[in-house]
């Protein structure tokens, strides 16, 4: 069997929309399935899944591709790896094929920075690595956390790496644009180095913390860099993806040592923002991993207000969130420390919803023996529950308030109300205010190419007829694309959509215009007729093309015959001959 009758096994023993369902509800309509698009910011059904031709597209962002695109884009693994997905799920044995990986424009800086790992967790095992594991080991962090977590040590010595680095052939520029060199010197010195991965596991940079009471700051990050984009990322997806999976429930941290911390008892489907300012990539990506989010940060001040700023960017997501609202002051990491794992596995199992502790936070701090005081907070916790798309939670909160304040009912109902009102007609965007994309006019000639390509991928009778006429196509994509779709049947025999997505796999630019031909709501069966009339508009934009190429060369052209045989071919196109 070769690689494409492999993947194509595979692929037709998973169906698209079970797969894809596992991820995220899908609702039919009519022959496709719906559902909100996990690749932007969305709450809106706007991605399609077809069973027939076993493909999805998102008609808001574009995204599209097979099973194999969808589980590459949704878990950020390689395509080698949704291939072993896969083909478990499917139940094909993958053994003695060797599946070429795409090679990266960034490899060689993966390499830099996995050297450097290496360079580092070498240290701490050396007898330099002494003191630093004297402090860990004080810091509950054993040999077992330390091989987990890939913990290592840079040296006292200021230029041991880039030394290390010159010799191996590494230009100074590049290991400075990585953030491993500063100025003339290492950019860590003394420090217990933590690797940051990115989100498919690879080592993109580092958060040295001292150990050695001195007056520097407690940590220091990498820069930002071409592989290190703080705000896209996140410590410990790439391990609690698969915890995640098997929990149903993600709990969101502020820092690594949180997430360390809370391995060491067996609490892995955790990640942390590295800060507590969430990014809307930060905020899909954990929507991704699932809908079900505990947000622990820390007790202080600082802790709540970033649980309130996160809580309300998942609740503007369309998700409700749980918190763990830790007091005293507690992190996580000294939490667990003090109170112990299971004092912490009772905290996550009764991790109270998002909105109450929302209420309990306004509540703070109230005069209760204010009348005005007491006014504002009833107004905030109706304000709230206005935003809330649960009536019986709604009618329960008001209950509570007019029994606590001695209040009607009624005119905590009525109040609601017109919050509620307001807050729809506030959520209605005008035309100028829609954020909708304004769909570019398409002229009858590119209709009539991307028509042209639809009908290709239904006939191979349609490609010979337009390779035979010699139909040029004005972009160098649609000539691309017409010259896969050509080669594709003459190796394969037969064109199927889905597996001509895999064919694609790393053509960015093909697959989007493979997507954009598919969305086109044309006749599933070639009608010649219709075809006929699609060449005579590409032919007649074939000939108008010419006719500008020569009126511009006429132009130019000093020789009169030269001039006078110009014209005639210009007057013979013109007149179909």
């Amino acid at each position: 069997m070769n690689e494409h009758d492999l993947y194509s096994e595979i692929r037709s023993k998973v169906d698209i929309v079970d797969v894809v369902s596992s991820y995220l509800p899908l609702t039919q309509k009519g022959k496709n399935f719906f559902g909100v698009c996990p690749f932007h910011d969305d709450t809106n059904p706007s991605m399609s899944v077809s069973r027939d031709l076993q493909i999805y597209r998102c008609f808001s962002c574009g995204a599209s591709g097979n099973v194999f695109n969808f589980v590459m884009n949704y878990e950020h693994i390689s395509f080698k790896e949704a291939l072993s997905l896969l083909a478990k799920r499917a139940g094909v044995e993958l053994k003695g094929f060797k599946i070429k990986e795409s090679v990266s424009k960034n490899a060689p800086l993966y390499t830099i920075y996995e050297l450097a790992h290496k360079f580092y967790q070498n240290n701490l095992n050396t007898s330099y690595g002494k003191e630093a594991k004297v402090y860990l080991k004080g810091r509950g962090i054993n040999e077992d956390v330390i091989k987990e977590f890939e913990i290592g040590l840079s040296l006292k010595e200021s230029t041991v790496l880039k030394d290390l680095m010159l010799k191996k052939g590494y230009d100074l520029k590049t290991l400075h644009n990585l953030g491993l060199v500063s100025d003339d010197h290492d950019t860590y010195i003394n420090r217990i180095m933590f690797p940051l991965h990115d989100l498919e596991g690879k080592v993109v940079g580092f958060s040295g913390r001292i150990y050695d009471n001195s007056n520097l700051n407690k940590y220091l990050n990498t820069k930002e860099t071409p592989l290190f984009k703080k705000g896209q990322l996140l410590y410990h997806y790439h391990i609690a993806r698969e915890e995640v999976r098997i929990k149903k429930q993600v709990i969101v941290m502020e820092g690594f040592m949180d997430v360390i911390r809370a391995s060491t008892i067996g609490v892995k489907n955790t990640v942390a923002l590295m800060g507590t300012a969430m990014t809307k990539e930060q905020a899909n990506l954990i929507k991704r991993l699932s809908n079900d989010i505990i947000l622990c940060f820390d007790g202080d001040e600082a802790g709540r207000h970033a649980t309130l700023v996160n809580g309300d960017h998942f609740v503007s997501l369309g998700i409700t969130p749980k918190v763990i609202a830790l007091n005293n002051d507690y992190d996580p990491d000294t939490y667990i420390l003090e109170k112990g794992g299971e004092h912490f596995q009772s905290l996550i199992e009764n991790a109270i919803s998002y909105n109450d502790y929302k209420i309990k936070v306004l509540k703070e701090g109230v005069n209760l023996n204010s009348e005005e005081e007491v006014a504002s907070y009833i107004h905030q916790v109706i304000l709230e529950a206005s935003k809330w798309n649960d009536e019986i939670k709604q009618e329960i909160v008001l209950k509570k308030l007019a029994k606590e304040f001695d209040m009607e009912y009624n005119t905590l109902e009525k109040r609601l109300l017109e919050l509620t009102s307001e807050k729809n007609k506030e959520s209605k965007p005008s035309v100028k205010e829609s954020s909708l994309p304004t769909p570019k006019r398409k002229n009858k000639y590119d209709q009539a190419i991307l028509a042209l390509l639809y009908y290709m991928l239904k006939s191979d009778k349609v490609v010979t007829k337009c390779e035979k006429e010699g139909l040029f196509f004005p972009l160098e994509t649609e000539r691309v694309l017409f010259s896969e779709i050509s080669y594709y049947y003459k190796k394969y025999g037969i064109m199927n959509v889905a597996d001509f997505y895999t064919y694609l796999t790393d053509k960015e630019e093909l697959k989007s215009l493979l997507s954009e031909v598919l969305a086109q709501e044309l006749n599933e069966e070639v009608d010649k007729n219709e075809v006929d009339l699609l060449f005579q508009v590409v032919r007649e934009y074939n000939v108008k093309e010419e006719v500008n190429r020569l009126q511009k060369k006429i132009k130019e052209e000093m020789d009169p015959l030269e001039k006078a045989k110009i014209a005639e071919r210009i007057r013979k196109l013109r007149i179909g001959s």
